[in-house]
C-alpha cells in the first residue's frame, strides 16, 4: 500500500545520500586551517587517509579504505566523517542495514558536528523503511530505536538554525520536523503505542496539514485505540483519499468496509451516500468537526426497535438528517401485518404494484386519495436473473407468488407483510418487496364485496 511512497522517499534518500559530502568540505576548511598555521586536530596522515577514501568511487574499495582508517586511527577526531562515508556507501551497495549500522554510529558521537548528526538522523529514518524486517527476532528494539531516533531529530532539527553562517531556513526546519515527527509516529504505530503514535502524527501534521501518509496513518491509530475512536478514525482516511495518498482506491474500500462494519445498516448500499459526504466534509477540514457525526450499529438498533411504520413514514418524510438515520436503521427491515386503503392498482407481467396509503388514523386512510406506499406483490415466481432489491432480500427465499391479489381492487383494504426496499421524500412514496397479503383481504371473485378495514395493531 505504501510502495509508491517509499520509492519516492527513496529517490530523496538518494538524493541525500549521494550529494556532496559535508564530510568533505569539513575536512578541507581544516586542512587550510592547518596550513594557516592554526593546529588541526588530526594528523596529516589521518588527513590523507580520509581524503583517500573520499576519493575512491568504487564502494567495495572505499569500504576497504575506511575499514583500514579505522583499524588504524580508531580515536581519529575525523571518525565522525569517516561513519558519514560508510552509511553513504552502505547505501549505495543497497547493504542498509549496515548503513543504519554506521548511521546510529555518527548520531552517538554528542560532540560530532550538528549537521552531520542531523544529516545521519535523516538518512536513518528514511533507510529504515528499506531495512526493517517486521519478523526478525529483533524487530521490537528496531522499531524503539527508530522511533528514539526521529524523536532526538526532532529534538535537534531546529539547533541547526543556530549554528555559526547557518543557512538553514524556518520552512526547512518546519520540513524537516514534519517528516521526523510522521517517522517517530509511525514506529510507535507498529509498537502499536497508539496514543503515542497519535500525538506524533498530530504534531506532525500540524505543520503539513497535507502530508496524505501521515493522514492516512493517523487513521489507523485511531481505529486500532482501546476502546477504537472510530469517528476520528474514519475522518483521517477521508482526509487521506482526498489528498490522494498511494493506492487511494483500495483505502477507500477498506474505509468503506469499516464504516459498514461500525454502522451494520440494513441496506449495505446505504454507506456509500455516506461515504460520499465523508470525503466531501473531509477535504474541507484537517480536523474532524465535533459536531460531524455517524450513528453506529447500536444507535441504528434502537431506532429500529422503537419504529412502527406510522414514525418511519414520518420520519423519511420529514426529510433531513432524522430522514437519513431512520433510513439507515429500517432500510431492509421487514414489517408485518401493514394495513391500509388501496388507492390504484398497477398491473405487469408477473406482478402487481398497489398503490396504497395508511395511517394511524383510520377516518384518514378512508378518506384518502394519495398513496404513500407502492406495494409490489408477485403474482408468479420471479423470472431467473431478476435482481434484488437488496442485500437482505438477495438473502431470503422467494415469496411464493400470489396470483389471487389481482382480485383486490382501487379502494379496497390491504393488510401484508413485506420488507422495505425504497422510498421518494417528494412526493413521498414508500417501496416495498418481498410482500407477502394476507389472504383474509382478498374477495372471493373479482368484483366481489369489498372486506373491512382491517383494524393496526397498536405495534405496527
Amino acid at each position: 500500500m505504501m510502495q509508491k511512497y517509499l520509492m519516492r522517499m527513496a529517490m530523496i534518500l538518494a538524493v541525500l545520500l549521494l550529494a556532496p559530502s559535508i564530510a568533505q568540505r569539513a575536512a578541507a576548511q581544516e586542512a587550510q586551517q592547518g596550513q594557516q598555521g592554526q593546529q588541526p586536530s588530526y594528523t596529516l596522515p589521518e588527513y590523507n587517509a580520509e581524503q583517500a577514501a573520499a576519493a575512491e568511487k568504487d564502494p567495495q574499495a572505499r569500504i576497504k579504505k575506511l575499514d583500514a582508517f579505522v583499524a588504524q586511527f580508531p580515536n581519529s577526531t575525523l571518525m565522525e566523517y569517516i561513519y558519514q562515508f560508510y552509511y553513504q556507501t552502505y547505501y549505495q551497495l543497497k547493504q542498509y542495514p549496515k548503513a543504519i549500522e554506521y548511521a546510529d554510529k555518527l548520531i552517538a558521537l554528542d560532540k560530532a558536528n550538528l549537521a552531520l548528526r542531523v544529516q545521519a538522523l535523516q538518512a536513518r529514518v528514511q533507510l529504515f523503511g528499506l531495512a526493517f524486517d517486521a519478523k526478525a527476532p529483533d524487530a521490537h528494539d528496531q522499531l524503539v530505536k527508530e522511533r528514539d531516533a526521529a524523536l532526538l531529530g526532532v529534538k535537534l532539527f531546529p539547533d541547526l538554525k543556530k549554528m555559526p553562517n547557518s543557512k538553514v531556513t524556518d520552512e526547512q526546519v518546519k520540513e524537516g520536523t514534519a517528516f521526523l515527527e510522521a517517522a517517530a509516529g509511525a514506529a510507535d504505530l507498529q509498537l502499536k503505542d497508539y496514543p503515542a503514535s497519535i500525538e506524533a502524527f498530530k504534531a506532525g501534521l500540524a505543520i503539513n496539514p497535507k502530508d496524505a501518509v501521515t493522514d492516512y496513518r493517523l487513521g489507523l491509530a485511531y481505529l486500532a485505540t482501546t476502546p477504537p475512536q472510530p469517528l476520528d478514525g474514519f475522518w483521517y482516511l477521508a482526509r487521506a483519499i482526498d489528498l490522494k495518498v498511494p493506492d487511494d482506491a483500495k483505502v477507500k474500500d477498506y474505509l468503506r468496509s469499516r464504516i459498514l462494519a461500525y454502522e451494520q445498516p440494513g441496506c449495505d448500499s446505504q454507506v456509500d451516500p455516506q461515504l460520499n459526504e465523508l470525503l466531501q466534509l473531509a477535504a474541507n477540514s484537517p480536523d474532524r468537526p465535533a459536531t460531524y457525526t455517524i450513528p453506529s450499529h447500536d444507535d441504528l438498533t434502537k431506532i429500529s426497535q422503537a419504529s412502527t411504520i406510522i414514525t418511519v413514514i414520518a420520519d423519511l418524510s420529514g426529510g433531513g438528517d432524522k430522514a437519513k438515520t431512520t433510513w439507515l436503521a429500517i432500510c431492509g427491515a421487514e414489517f408485518p401485518e401493514v394495513v391500509g386503503k388501496i388507492i390504484d392498482v398497477q398491473k405487469s407481467e408477473g406482478y402487481v404494484d398497489f398503490m396504497v396509503f395508511t395511517s394511524a388514523n383510520s377516518d384518514e386512510m378512508q378518506a384518502a386519495t394519495m398513496a404513500n406506499m407502492d406495494v409490489k406483490v408477485w403474482t408468479a415466481p420471479k423470472p431467473a436473473g431478476t435482481p434484488a432489491p437488496n442485500a437482505n432480500a438477495a438473502n431470503l427465499p422467494p415469496v411464493a407468488p400470489q396470483p389471487d391479489v389481482v382480485r383486490l381492487s382501487k379502494d379496497d383494504p390491504i393488510r401484508f407483510s413485506g420488507m422495505l426496499v425504497g422510498y421518494d421524500p417528494s412526493p413521498f412514496i414508500l417501496h416495498w418487496d418481498q410482500v407477502k397479503v394476507d389472504p383474509s383481504v382478498i374477495p372471493e371473485k373479482a368484483g366481489g364485496a369489498k372486506k373491512p378495514m382491517p383494524r393496526r395493531t397498536p405495534q405496527h
